[in-house]
């Protein structure tokens, strides 16, 4: 089995810390707006890299898309073209990249749901595995209990590695019982705490212009920031939620709402992106304009 290291587009891992050929799966570009952009994130790393890269799949929107799909090491979409990033992995891709040492992939289950396939030369852990990882990444549908019950433990547990690893080998074993899949169902038992945190939280969302915000207190109980984003999805057609410094934007994936574009953040999903606190007002003053127009 390859290495696993588990990334995001804003905390890559030292290439250094990658052995041999790398496979980059589900970590989207750098953008622009947010923190040190493309330059010296995503590019320095592919730099270092070298021709170590073997292969890069991701499906998250970005400017410089065009331009490193002229790169055949890169196989790259838009969320609108391919909802999760497992659908984009086939048989034909990873036998025509061949053998790698590594797998630096998204922490997210649609990450580890794609490195997990790219262990099994493309085939699916599962019978419906992709349409989870779609399901869960977009939230346009309902996923099978399995995939719910993943999900749930990575939410509730989201920087614990050794679940992370775990999730991965039950995956590719073909989710047999024993101690991976035990340590996940404990693991997502504890996200039933946390939603109900959320929802204690919710009774704060500010309702107005077809924006659902709110501002997390300081010394708040852990709580699950999804559950409470869908939350407010469902009292207006935009949710933020304000935590620390930061907010996140979020709306449904089929709203036809586009952040990415409308805020000018330079790459990241369209439906979910994250803002400093301080671009908020803007962002409010925008999102009303836009959704004037609908």
């Amino acid at each position: 089995m390859p290495a696993l290291v588990f990334a995001s587009p804003r905390k890559l891992p030292k290439p250094s810390a990658c052995p041999g050929r790398v496979v980059v799966l589900d970590i989207a570009f750098a953008a622009a707006a947010m923190g040190k952009g493309f330059e010296k994130t995503t590019g320095v790393f592919i730099a270092k890299l070298g021709p170590r890269l073997a292969r890069w799949v991701d499906h998250h929107d970005h400017p410089l898309q065009a331009e490193y799909r002229k790169d055949p090491r890169f196989v790259l979409a838009t969320k609108a073209e391919h909802g999760a990033c497992p659908e984009m992995i086939t048989p034909a891709l990873v036998a025509d990249t061949g053998p790698v040492d590594c797998i630096v992939c998204h922490f997210d289950l649609d990450g580890l749901y794609a490195a997990a396939k790219w262990i099994r030369g493309g085939v699916e852990p599962y019978a419906g595995a992709d349409d989870d990882a779609r399901a869960v990444d977009t939230r346009i549908g309902t996923p099978s209990a399995q995939a719910d019950r993943i999900d749930r433990a990575l939410r509730a547990h989201w920087t614990d590695e050794t679940l992370k690893l775990r999730i991965v080998h039950h995956l590719v074993a073909g989710l047999p019982p024993g101690i991976d899949r035990d340590s996940i169902d404990a693991a997502a038992a504890d996200f039933g705490r946390m939603a109900e945190v959320a929802g204690t939280l919710a009774d704060r969302f500010v309702v107005e212009d077809g924006i659902a915000w709110l501002e997390v207190p300081a010394g708040a109980a852990a709580f699950d920031k999804t559950e409470l984003l869908l939350i407010g999805q469902r009292r207006a057609e935009v949710a933020i939620v304000i935590e620390a410094g930061n907010a996140t934007i979020a709306a449904d994936f089929e709203s036809g709402l586009d952040f990415v574009a409308l805020l000018d953040l330079g790459g990241g999903m369209p439906t979910r992106v994250n803002i400093p606190r301080k671009r908020v007002p803007e962002a409010m003053a925008r999102i009303r304009e836009a959704l004037g127009r609908r």
